[in-house]
């Protein structure tokens, strides 16, 4: 079975083989061409309610970094936007690019940022697991989150220092290794999935 990843004999162009989801009609990532999108003023905003006593761990899966945190209960969650009830958080995770160009999975107008953050939820009012909502079409929703190069994040730092503790800050993320322990070690210089194609959908703003 293919070893999914992101280098050229396992990278997005292979994943359809052992995923053929990953071959369907609603992809992401995608360019965002802004003025092909169509203006909603029924759009709300969106509305995260974060509780950090909720995060209790962060992983090294071979593939990114995330953040996993407790969604047992509504401690931290997301509302609004185009969003029906409550959405826990479930876990947070980053991709990046081998040099600080580009490494974010989405674009805008052909524009790409250094790296990019999801912050993933699943639907709590419909359904009773994580792993039920993911294979729903309502059942999650993600947050995408553009990182650049400048100042320093307060909040971006908490997690970046920590990455020292699984041999993993942007320069941090591109040594993470994508090998088992038994393995060659191999650095995952970079982990974001081409644009994909819209296939008829629409990108709504507010």
């Amino acid at each position: 079975m293919l070893h999914w990843g992101y280098d050229e004999h396992n990278g997005p162009a292979h994943w359809k083989e052992v995923f053929p989801v990953a071959n369907g009609d609603r992809q992401s990532p995608i360019d965002i061409k802004t003025e092909e999108t169509k203006y909603d003023p029924s759009l709300r905003p969106l509305n995260p309610n974060y509780d950090p006593a909720s995060a209790k761990i962060i992983l090294n899966n071979g593939h990114s970094t995330s953040v996993e945190f407790d969604d047992t209960v509504n401690k931290s969650v997301l509302t609004g936007g185009p969003l029906s009830g409550t959405y826990r958080l479930r876990q947070i995770h980053f991709h990046w690019g081998s040099n600080d160009e580009a490494g974010s999975e989405h674009a805008v107008d052909g524009m790409k940022y250094a790296a990019e953050l999801h912050v993933v939820h699943w639907n709590a009012e419909k359904y009773s697991s994580f792993v039920e909502a993911a294979r729903q079409s309502d059942g999650l929703a993600v947050m995408a989150v553009f990182l650049k190069i400048g100042e320093c994040n307060p909040q971006l730092k908490k997690i970046t220092d920590r990455l020292d503790t699984i041999r993993i800050k942007l320069a941090k993320f591109r040594s993470l290794l994508s090998t088992a322990e038994d393995e060659v070690a191999c650095c995952l210089l970079r982990n974001y999935r081409p644009p994909q194609p819209l296939k008829g959908r629409e990108v709504r703003r507010n």
